[in-house]
């Protein structure tokens, strides 16, 4: 690998609060085993998918209901003592992580479907409902929730990041997909945020506040979502290209024609060789775009044609399909575990992440500028995008305990969203800035506007109780 340049990176400052044996034992004389400050639970509960080293929190607690969170926040705000909400810890950017010491709050127990109102297109579910469970529990009904991050996130935690996934080019991202929240506050009072109804006008929208706050200004104990009808006809395929800037310039192409095309990913050869290695499959190791059509018959065949026309003018070949459920489980399943085939292909490794998405028109310059770096760089990476938004991710696999080489990851990072803010787009679509972003915020959005963030935190908690030291400091 080449030296990196002097680049400052981005690492937590980790300044814990210790956590007061009084208040330990005030959770454990209210929630008993479910209060725990074992080792092993609180490493569980001390680390994501982020690269970051961090000590775990003073201690674990497993909430059922919303009464039992309404506890903890009492007791946090009377002791000081911060609480991070914990769903599965599929987080990438270091949500989790308990730089400022305090207690877990895991709601994965919180995992009821509480109710489901097919007519009006809606379900309402506990925070740690994940998403595979919910499309489970609607099945039934003709009806799914498409939002798709990829790991099997909480409903909660994907509120709470303002997560998307491959489907979002079509259904969106949860901001647009959430309708209404209940939320318990730094204080321990309940709220309820948002209707039923498809849209309001009535005061502040406190939901869109809460969605994508990472945990900092409340913790949520219920979500209402939208549902869709499933579609009649689905078909998944596979396209080839000889290079990255013929699959975007077509992505580009696709998009601005307005074919509602409900999924196009895309990977380059070098991840279509350690995802084929990861789920023994047999793709063509070359440029390539994975996509999905979903409407009536007679409009999956109108997409198919539209897209492949395309795609034929930018030299795309190699077209495979894949139309049964199963072989389209396989195929998305795969693409799901891109991350893992990459981290796998380097054991030992962590991947330094990012996720910048851009305005369509920009994707392609982006994009391969940010590829060309890395080869240059010498640096091993993955690539995967959903491109039909403009959002893409990059992962830089680094021997941890090689400063060297988090450094280098780090100015390359650093240069793909500076490229990213240059265009018109942002520093994360989907993955949140927890710890990893938060200069990158300032610079996307402006110190102004990062006071006015920090101004409504304090006054949702003054204490700055909930999830310190993310997105923001204090």
């Amino acid at each position: 690998m080449n030296a990196p340049n002097p680049t400052p990176h981005l690492l937590p400052t980790v300044n814990q609060r210790p956590t007061p044996p009084e208040l330990v034992a005030a959770l454990q004389q209210h929630f008993g085993e479910r209060c725990s400050t074992a080792l092993v639970v609180r490493e569980q509960h001390g680390r994501d998918e982020s690269s970051f080293d961090v000590p775990p929190p003073g201690a674990v607690v497993f909430a059922q209901s919303t009464a039992d969170v309404v506890v903890v926040l009492q007791l946090a705000t009377q002791f000081k003592v911060p609480v991070i909400a914990f769903g599965v810890g599929t987080s990438l950017e270091g949500h989790l992580l308990a730089v400022q010491g305090g207690i877990s709050l895991d709601v994965s127990r919180m995992n009821q479907v509480l109710s489901i109102d097919a007519e009006d297109l809606t379900v309402t579910v506990q925070p740690g409902v994940t998403r595979k469970q919910l499309n489970e529990a609607v099945k039934s009904t003709g009806l799914f929730f498409p939002i798709d991050p990829g790991a099997d996130a909480t409903i909660g935690g994907m509120a709470a990041t303002r997560a998307s996934g491959t489907n979002a080019v079509r259904y969106g991202t949860m901001r647009e997909n959430v309708l209404a929240l209940e939320v318990v506050s730094a204080s321990g009072e309940v709220i309820r945020t948002g209707t039923r109804a498809k849209k309001s006008a009535a005061g502040y929208d406190l939901t869109r506040l809460m969605v994508g706050s990472e945990g900092t200004l409340g913790v949520i104990t219920e979500v209402t979502v939208k549902l869709y009808p499933l579609p009649e006809a689905v078909m998944a395929a596979t396209c080839s290209f000889a290079s990255l800037a013929d699959a975007v310039n077509a992505t580009i192409q696709i998009i601005q024609l307005g074919v509602p095309i409900a999924r196009c990913e895309l990977l380059d050869a070098n991840t279509i060789r350690v995802v084929n290695a990861h789920s023994k499959l047999s793709l063509q190791e070359s440029a390539m775009l994975l996509m999905e059509f979903h409407g009536s018959p007679s409009g999956v065949k109108e997409q198919v044609e539209t897209v492949q026309a395309i795609a034929a003018e930018h030299g795309g070949a190699s077209f495979e399909w894949a139309q049964t459920p199963e072989e389209r489980t396989r195929l998305w399943t795969a693409r799901h575990n891109a991350y893992f085939a990459g981290v796998q292909s380097r054991p030992g490794c962590k991947a330094i992440t990012t996720d910048t998405c851009v305005p369509i028109s920009r994707l392609a310059d982006a994009l391969l500028e940010s590829v060309n770096e890395a080869q240059a760089a010498g640096i091993p990476y993955f690539l995967v995008g959903h491109v039909g938004d403009g959002n893409f991710h990059m992962g830089y696999l680094i021997d941890p305990n090689v400063p060297a080489e988090r450094a280098l990851a780090e100015q390359l990072n650093q240069q793909l969203v500076e490229r990213a803010l240059r265009v018109g787009g942002t520093c994360t679509g989907e993955h949140g800035v927890g710890l990893h972003k938060m200069d990158f915020l300032v610079s996307e959005t402006g110190v102004s506007a990062v006071n006015m963030m920090r101004a409504i935190k304090q006054a949702l908690d003054p204490h700055n109780i909930l999830n310190p030291g993310k997105i923001f400091t204090l």
